[in-house]
């Protein structure tokens, strides 16, 4: 594969979840921007596992994916905990994966990796370490995931988004670190109120009727949405209510039958209340220009874009991830006075219904509310990003 002058080739690696994705993508689409203002090309090319949401995700921005072995990094209580039998399966994936990026590395000649975490880097992180391919990877969420740990030994730089993950990394880790923020789509800025309005099927005669926006990431949460579900009635008495159910694993029931069922059984004023999907794609600037308080998890995503688009929050962390990273981001924004936590073990229909009408009740908090969330916005980390893998790519 020859290279030209003009062009930058940039090997993205990262997955597991959209909170891994999104990020690359928002940096992809600031280097296209840079690259055009300068007048040279980017080559991309995604590499992350062959079932995973990033195949999907890189696939619909247009982007050259390959796919690798990879296997989850767990960590355990104690050393009898380790020797399960998915993590010896996983132990065999490693290398696997690690020689199959080998191979696509030396392939595609890439000038720069960029790595955003989850289990899926690791292989493609060392492979490049290997062939003398620069790393940059970055890191979401407050606490330093595993991958992130070991992918920082072999990376030439490590972006952060929060300057206490410092603390977290090896000595020689922290020499290589900079705090960027966590990059979010410019799509969640391009939103319109009024077309939103039409989209979902709403009246546009209930136009100042407040909407509530329930995300539980693409496998749902289904904690979420039963406490949804148990409320739905009275909720749709008080507002609209865009729901995006998620897409349970295979052999499990799925919450979006549940729902829709619960949905036929209201009578039609409020039934034309409630938008029901599995996923949510291009239309999530419409939901972020509609949405007036935002019901989900707390993943390094989900509460980047809500400071970015200063969105006033109910959450619900999941617990247990590594380190209790979703409740760590989620008290970050409760702090300011920009969201209110209920946890997973409080979460009923009754109590969700409670702080909703709550909230909804008081408009002007609720604007005040968002003012805080959007206080903790960084709108430059894409741009320094982008900026970063280019000049790592340059040499």
């Amino acid at each position: 594969m020859v290279k030209k002058k003009n062009e930058i080739r940039i090997l993205i690696t990262g997955g597991g979840t959209g909170g891994h994705v999104s990020p690359a993508l928002a940096t992809v689409q600031e280097i296209k921007k840079l690259a055009e203002g300068e007048g040279w090309q980017p080559i991309f090319r995604y590499m992350g596992s062959k079932t995973g949401v990033e195949k999907r995700l890189a696939g619909e921005a247009g982007l050259d994916f390959v796919g690798v072995q990879t296997g989850k990094l767990r960590r355990a209580a104690n050393i009898r905990g380790l020797f399960t039998l998915q993590n010896l399966k996983d132990a065999f994936r490693i290398p696997v994966g690690i020689f199959q990026s080998l191979w696509q590395v030396a392939k595609f000649r890439p000038d720069v990796i960029f790595s955003t975490g989850g289990f899926v880097c690791v292989p493609p992180v060392v492979a490049g370490w290997i062939l003398r391919v620069p790393v940059l990877t970055h890191e979401q969420t407050a606490t330093v995931g595993l991958a992130n740990r070991i992918a920082s030994r072999f990376a030439r730089r490590v972006a952060l988004s929060f300057e206490g993950s410092l603390k977290e990394l090896s000595k020689g880790a922290r020499k290589k670190a900079f705090v960027t923020g966590n990059p979010v789509r410019s799509l969640i800025f391009q939103g319109d109120r009024t077309r939103a309005i039409e989209r979902f099927g709403f009246k546009p005669v209930e136009r100042d009727l407040p909407t509530l926006y329930v995300t539980g990431g693409a496998q749902g949460a289904r904690i979420i949405n039963q406490a949804v579900e148990a409320a739905l009635p009275e909720l749709l008495q008080r507002c609209r209510v865009i729901h995006q159910c998620g897409l349970q694993p295979v052999g499990q029931p799925q919450d979006y039958d549940s729902l829709q069922a619960a949905a036929q059984k209201l009578p039609a004023e409020l039934r034309e209340r409630y938008y029901l999907t599995r996923f949510v794609g291009e239309e999530i600037g419409d939901i972020f220009a509609l949405a007036d308080l935002v019901l989900s998890r707390a993943g390094a995503g989900t509460v980047t874009e809500l400071c970015a688009t200063g969105k006033p929050a109910v959450f619900v962390p999941l617990v247990p991830t590594g380190g209790d990273e979703q409740t760590r981001n989620a008290k970050r924004v409760e702090e300011a006075g920009g969201a209110v936590i209920i946890s997973q073990s409080e979460l009923t229909g009754p109590r969700l219904l409670q702080e909703v009408k709550k909230l909804l009740a008081d408009r002007g908090k609720l604007a005040e509310m968002g003012q805080q969330t959007r206080s903790l916005a960084r709108p430059d980390a894409a741009h320094n990003l982008a900026e970063a893998v280019i000049s790592l790519g340059r040499g």
